[in-house]
């Protein structure tokens, strides 16, 4: 088990990857970089491997494919992953990495919203997307992540072992800023400077589709992670919408004792039952959330267990000794 991995999901970088190796080597020579390359069709796995890194391959296309991969892989007391485009200087990798190492966090959000991000990035709709999602998110579950989107952090042994990958792209930094929240693991923000791509560098995240699912991919884990709320909104808003059709119907009965007017009566009964059902079915899964809840403790100490005890066999080393691939 390393100390530190880094993690670099990489998918045609070969502009920037060597200039990233060189330095993460700098600012963290203890740690072991690892490369994974995604069907890339430059010289990225070629150009990492002549810098030292451990290279290796996922065929299935999409940023979460490869992270599943990575955290499956790879054992290290502290993961740092970081992108392969040059956008974040290595000089708060340390801080970082001791974030998780001495202060126990088990995911530390290097925060790009706060610093450079909206000057430096010449995407007005990212802009405006990563506003978004760190309002939509901070108030759903009522905590204070700084920046959701970003794709430099780093993470506890704890945290990649137990954090199940469902996602296939970018909407994974979504998922796990959620997961960690859900499960109430210790988040730390740590303000980092952000920088658009250099000349030539091009982005591969796409505006719309991609924005599209990282806002299903909320909603989806909201009704996960938060089943009473999520049905009990629906619930509220069939009443309401039963009650606003039935006061005509209510106010002609009170004048003429009739109800001429009984489609719409049925309607809302409908409604309302609807509504009845929405909220039960929210309370039911509610408790099931519960539990899931209460079962991810006992994985998560199985997970610690199974740290110390590789700690204890002498299997904690300052660099890993990994083949290059």
């Amino acid at each position: 088990m390393e100390k530190i991995a880094v993690l670099i999901p990489c998918y045609n970088e070969e502009q920037t990857i060597a200039k990233v190796i060189r330095d993460v080597q700098k600012a963290l020579p203890e740690a072991v970089v690892y490369v994974y390359d995604n069907n890339s069709t430059d010289r990225t796995a070629e150009l990492a491997r002549a810098e030292g890194a451990v290279v290796r391959q996922e065929h299935r296309q999409g940023k979460g494919n490869v992270i599943r991969r990575m955290f499956r892989e790879i054992d290290a007391q502290c993961y740092l992953m970081i992108d392969g485009d040059d956008t974040y200087p290595l000089d708060c990798a340390g801080e970082m990495a001791a974030c998780v190492l001495e202060h126990n966090a088990d995911m530390v959000v290097g925060d790009r919203l706060s610093s450079t991000y909206f000057t430096e990035n010449k995407r007005p709709f990212h802009n405006f997307g990563n506003s978004l999602m760190r309002f939509g998110i901070n108030r759903l579950f009522h905590t204070d992540i700084k920046d959701i989107m970003t794709g430099y952090r780093a993470f506890s042994y704890e945290f990649v072992k137990t954090f199940p990958v469902f996602s296939k792209g970018f909407e994974i930094e979504t998922e796990m800023s959620i997961h960690a929240v859900n499960y109430g693991m210790q988040v730390e923000n740590v303000v980092v400077e952000y920088r658009d791509r250099p000349e030539g560098s091009v982005s591969k995240l796409n505006t719309y589709k991609d924005g599209i699912r990282v806002i299903h991919k909320m909603l989806q884990l909201y009704k996960n992670y938060r089943p009473l709320q999520f049905f009990g909104a629906f619930c509220l808003l069939l009443v309401l919408a039963a009650l606003i059709l039935m006061i005509p119907v209510i106010s002609v009965y009170v004048d003429t004792g009739l109800v001429p007017r009984f489609p719409t009566l049925i309607v809302c009964g409908f409604m309302v039952l609807a509504g009845i059902q929405s909220f039960f079915s929210g309370m039911i899964l509610q408790v099931m959330a519960a539990k899931d809840r209460r079962d991810f403790e006992y994985r998560l100490m199985e997970v610690s267990r199974e740290k110390r005890r590789n700690c204890s066999m002498g299997e904690c080393l300052g660099n890993g000794n990994a083949d290059v691939q």
